[in-house]
This record gives structure tokens, sequence and C-alpha cells, in this order.
């Protein structure tokens, strides 16, 4: 069996990582093996920075809907369970979008809020 060289694929492989680290500091566009590195750790928290975009929003959420609850005179716990009791079915980037942009509209949620 002939001897097979693997010259092609592996340029192949190594300019598709370094197109992808284009941008990046020093060595780390240069070089195959730092930018192996940084690709890998670059994907690393790309998926783990997905995941914690989410926290991030619902926390921002949570404290804009609070900030604006308390102005109304009411606690972001009692405006959630007065929503459920009430069933309105707002999420909380609604919420949160109301009442940032909306405060009339979002008093509104409130006052049905509190009379449930």
């Amino acid at each position: 069996m002939a001897r097979v060289r693997s010259g092609f694929t592996s340029h192949q492989r190594h300019k598709r990582t370094l197109k992808f680290t284009q941008g990046q500091f020093g060595s780390r566009h240069r070089l195959f093996r730092r930018a192996n590195e940084a690709r890998l750790k670059s994907m690393w928290y790309a998926s783990r920075d997905r995941r914690m975009r989410k926290r991030d929003l619902r926390r921002l959420w949570i404290t804009r809907i609070n900030a604006g609850s308390r102005q109304n005179g009411i606690t972001y716990s009692q405006l959630i369970h007065g929503l459920r009791k009430a069933n309105i079915l707002l999420n909380r980037k609604m919420l949160a979008d109301l009442a940032a942009r909306d405060p009339q509209a979002f008093s509104a949620v409130v006052e049905k809020a509190k009379a449930a």
C-alpha cells in the first residue's frame, strides 16, 4: 500500500483555523498552535456565554420590573403573584419593556395586579 501524504489536508485545516482567528492579537492569529488554542477557548466562551446571556437578561428584566413596581407602591414578588391571580400572561421581558418605555401602561397592569 502506498504512503499517504497529508500536506494538503493539514494546510487546509491550518488555513481554516487561522481564518477563524483573524483579528486576534499577536501570535494568536499568526501561529497555528496558538491560533488553535485561541479558537478552542473562544468557542468554549461562546457556548458558555450563550447560556449566561439568558441569565443576565432575566436579571436585568427583574431589576427593571422591581424598580417600576416599587414606584407604583408594590414589590416585585407581590406584583408577580397578583399577575398570576389576575391571569395576566405577560412575560418578564414585556413587563420590563413596559416599565421602561410606557410607565402609564405599566401602572395600569400594576393596578390590575393589586386588585386581584
